[in-house]
């Protein structure tokens, strides 16, 4: 007998439209799954960098000139943000999570302590102990100095300090990634040299100054005025956004006048309305003492090394130095 013919049908074919929104969909995920595959994370990082998870503005510029074109830096605090009592956001915290190096310096921002805490399998770089932070500030209660301090984190004012900071951080990068070791050593010693050469220009350009008492608005130049033979006069504690009471005005105001101070420093990421008081009391003028926690259109240079210098202009005209 003749087989019965089969009851299989082939599928009609899709409708044109139908078939190219198919063929869009394919590209799209193959897209996907190829930047996937290249390292790619929308974070800014090419294909074979490594995410480096920077808190706040110096610790950025010191990775990016160790890491060089092997990394991606990103900063936690933005261009133009105070970093003291930075808050992250559900972003930041992820790509801390996701960082395979993180820069920070416990204790200074307690939001990021929290993120690195709860980070991935990143390797952890805290800057503390290569910073050596051993001045404390110690702040009046009831008319007289607390026998209890806080440790100033502001390391990076003192070029010296920085440098030890940039050597241990170019360890933890030849840890991280073996292969490009011997690039992170040679742009960290090409580092330390530009340092150094601060330092010398910092050391030699204050070595005669007529007065060595530093009036600032922020209790931020500690390391630095150790360094270099000054001694630092504070209006305010470590941080900025503390209002200073009457009677600290009236004895940073006594002391400008019995002193002969001649300039009351102010900063560029926050009020100079405190300066500007106690210049206006006292007959003193006021400038700029950048602490470079971070920059914005009215800093004083584009990176660390050239604040540094203004810094130092604006010391010697301030002073006033030979």
């Amino acid at each position: 007998m003749p087989a019965e013919p089969s009851s299989h049908r082939p599928p009609a074919p899709a409708p044109r439209g139908a078939a190219r929104l198919a063929a869009l969909a394919a590209a799209v995920l193959l897209a996907g799954s190829v930047l996937a595959g290249c390292g790619s994370s929308g974070d800014g990082a090419a294909p074979g960098q490594l995410r480096v998870v920077a808190s706040f503005y110096p610790l950025q510029w010191m990775a990016e000139q160790v890491g060089g074109d092997h990394v991606h830096v990103t900063s936690l605090t933005k261009p133009g943000a105070e970093p003291h009592d930075l808050e992250l956001s559900p972003r930041d915290v992820g790509a801390v999570q996701d960082a395979d190096v993180i820069a920070y310096l416990s204790g200074f921002q307690p939001s990021v302590d929290t993120a690195v805490a709860d980070a991935g399998s990143g390797t952890i770089f805290d800057a503390k102990e290569a910073a050596d932070l051993d001045l404390t500030f110690n702040p009046i209660e009831d008319g007289q100095r607390s026998e209890t301090g806080t440790t100033d984190p502001h390391f990076w004012l003192d070029p010296i300090r920085m440098s030890k900071v940039t050597g241990a951080f170019a360890a933890a990068m030849a840890g991280a990634d073996p292969v490009h070791a011997a690039d992170y050593r040679t742009n960290a010693k090409v580092l330390d040299a530009r340092l150094a050469d601060l330092d010398h220009d910092l050391e030699t350009g204050l070595a005669d100054c007529a007065s060595k008492d530093l009036v600032t608005s922020h209790n931020a130049f500690g390391y630095l005025a150790r360094r270099y033979g000054l001694e630092q006069v504070p209006v305010t504690g470590l941080t900025p956004e503390e209002e200073p009471s009457p009677s600290d005005l009236a004895t940073v105001s006594d002391f400008v006048a019995a002193h002969d101070v001649k300039t009351i420093y102010f900063e560029t990421l926050i009020s100079p309305d405190i300066a500007k008081t106690v210049a206006r009391e006292t007959g003193a003028r006021t400038d700029v003492l950048d602490p470079i926690e971070g920059l914005n259109d009215r800093s004083q240079g584009s990176d660390y090394l050239e604040v540094m210098q203004a810094n130092l202009r604006n010391l010697r005209k301030g002073q006033p130095c030979r």
